[in-house]
């Protein structure tokens, strides 16, 4: 890839990047995933160090960064989105930990 990197996906089982720069609605992200160059197209304005889907990940489905679950969506999250506190929680209220 060339030029200076705007997101990184940190594990090969992750279904999110990080955003290195403020990515605007409608960047297309060239990103290496699973050992392959992809294009996401960024939804909405995701801040530098925030994190956005690579895959749709679907209601109550992990959210998976550094090959680990870290909060199950609260809705359908769409490839591209934005994947933050509005929707995910880090271990629903009665659930056991991830």
């Amino acid at each position: 890839m060339k030029g200076k990197k705007t997101a990184i996906v940190i594990h090969e089982k992750d279904n999110v990047a990080t955003a290195l720069t403020l990515l605007t609605a409608g960047t297309e992200v060239l990103i290496e995933v699973r050992g392959r160059a992809e294009i996401t197209k960024v939804v909405s304005d995701i801040p530098m160090g925030h994190k956005f889907a690579l895959e749709d990940i679907e209601k109550g489905e992990a959210v998976v960064k550094y090959g680990e679950p870290i909060g199950r969506s609260t809705v359908k999250i769409g490839r591209g989105d934005h994947v933050h506190v509005h929707n995910v929680v880090s271990r629903p209220k009665g659930e056991e930990p991830l």
